[in-house]
């Protein structure tokens, strides 16, 4: 497997490990009797602003799944992956540390930083969509 599939694997690892570190938190809550079954919301706005803040980086992670995805996808398929290869891992690691930093705080630092990781992303995504369009 190339580097950017790794990487790729990497983003789906990661978005699955958000996803059951949310239902583990709230299969806790439904067995301590804290939380009816029925009464989770997507945003989890009616529980810990942790439990909120990790909703979103999920979704942040499903939401960029498709663009970044895309792109290294379309490298593999198109025997390009040469293009997508040097900043597969840089394009992962920003994605882990925007998920992170998310997770952990809301001040006004940890926010710059979080879109700073994010910024990283999107550099790496018009990139690698210049590139790759070249013939």
């Amino acid at each position: 497997m190339n580097t950017t599939l790794l990487a790729m694997l990497g983003f789906l690892c990661w978005t699955l490990f958000l996803l059951v570190l949310m239902e583990t938190v709230r299969t806790k809550l439904v067995l301590a009797g804290e939380v009816s079954a029925n009464a989770f919301n997507p945003a989890n706005s009616n529980l810990s602003p942790f439990m909120q803040r990790l909703a979103r980086a999920y979704a942040n992670c499903l939401e960029g799944l498709p663009l970044f995805g895309g792109f290294m996808i379309l490298a593999v398929v198109a025997g390009r992956s040469n293009v997508t290869d040097p900043l597969a891992y840089v394009l992962l690691a920003a994605r882990i540390a925007q998920s992170t930093i998310h997770l952990a705080s809301t001040s006004s630092a940890a926010v710059t930083a979080r879109f700073t990781a994010f910024a990283v992303q999107i550099g790496i995504a018009v990139y690698w969509a210049v590139k790759l369009h070249a013939v």
